[in-house]
């Protein structure tokens, strides 16, 4: 079976070769400790994710849950998609700086933590962002920058 193909978070680690497994099964522990209560683990976009259920939120702009987290095997690196660092500066800050004062390299776009080994996170900075957003305020950032990005037209209010 294809990763892509996965129906359930156990048919997405049954997938993957074992080495990888094992690391995803520690980043998913990791994930689980600090997770605000109010998420649900799912399969989102192909991957293992963490989302805000439909049946809390439903006004999403695409009708899927709104993930906070996704863990997804790429070809050549493992990818933490994180939307705390993205849509809270603050969030994004203290990875940073933990990742600075880790004296370790973050390899990281605008919501995706690359890496290929467990030695190279920050598991308590990944902890932090975790734990930094629960449901209600999660939602309350995405209403903000989807209210920010629609854009006013002449006449309408």
């Amino acid at each position: 079976m294809a990763l892509r193909d996965a129906q359930t978070v156990e048919d997405y680690l049954q997938a993957l070769p074992e080495d990888r497994r094992e690391l995803f099964e520690r980043v998913r522990a990791l994930v689980d400790r600090h997770l605000p209560e109010g998420y649900e683990e799912t399969i989102v976009y192909g991957m293992i994710g963490w989302v805000v259920p439909l049946s809390r939120y439903p006004d999403t702009y695409n009708g899927a849950p709104l993930a906070i987290l996704s863990l997804g095997a790429q070809k050549r690196h493992n990818a933490l998609y994180m939307q705390g660092p993205y849509i809270d500066p603050e969030v994004d800050g203290k990875l940073r700086k933990a990742y600075r004062e880790a004296g370790k390299k973050l390899d990281m776009g605008k919501s995706c933590l690359r890496f290929q080994r467990w030695d190279q996170l920050v598991p308590e900075a990944i902890g932090e962002v975790v734990a930094a957003l629960p449901p209600q305020r999660f939602i309350e950032l995405n209403e903000q920058v989807r209210s920010a990005a629609r854009p006013t037209r002449p006449g309408r209010r």
